[in-house]
């Protein structure tokens, strides 16, 4: 449908709209199908350093270098989180508390973090209170984020923690 509308495919709107704003080191792919159609709901491949930048933006509300990159909304709905109490139900038992909100999941915790997650345990982990971004290239062999949260969500937080008492 982008295509149709746009004329131009996923990457090239993902390329221009975002990833030469930010001054990305490599063109963003993404899966295709196989008639070569790119997959918008996953299957995104960027360098570390490129999620790290995606990561700051969100960091940032949407703006890195003085651009406007994201619209301020758009994080702000993110950060928001869906409904908590629907979340619930889907069952994910390493993220009580937790909502799923425009491909991102949302902590509500206190230091308001959210993190994009792949299915491999590739991902990008944003705490604004904590002014911190993790962004770590994975494959666990177990296609699910359940098999490592118990590690790395708490992980995160102490990185988290230890920069705040650090900065006092």
């Amino acid at each position: 449908m982008l295509k149709r509308v746009t004329g131009k495919s996923v990457s090239e709107l993902v390329r221009e709209r975002i990833f030469a704003r930010l001054g990305a080191e490599q063109d963003a792919f993404f899966t295709a199908d196989p008639t070569g159609v790119e997959f918008a709901g996953g299957g995104l491949n960027l360098t570390l350093r490129d999620m790290a930048r995606f990561g700051e933006t969100m960091r940032l509300d949407g703006r890195y270098h003085g651009q406007q990159i994201v619209p301020k909304a758009v994080v702000d709905d993110v950060r928001n989180g869906g409904d908590r109490d629907k979340f619930v139900p889907a069952g994910y038992k390493t993220l009580p508390g937790w909502s799923y909100r425009n491909m991102w999941w949302v902590s509500h915790n206190a230091h308001g973090a959210f993190t994009a997650r792949g299915i491999h345990g590739q991902g990008i982990y944003v705490d604004p209170a904590a002014e911190m971004v993790i962004v770590r290239f994975a494959s666990h062999p177990l296609a699910a984020n359940a098999n490592y949260d118990a590690t790395s969500l708490p992980a995160y937080d102490a990185v988290a923690k230890h920069l705040m008492r650090a900065a006092r």
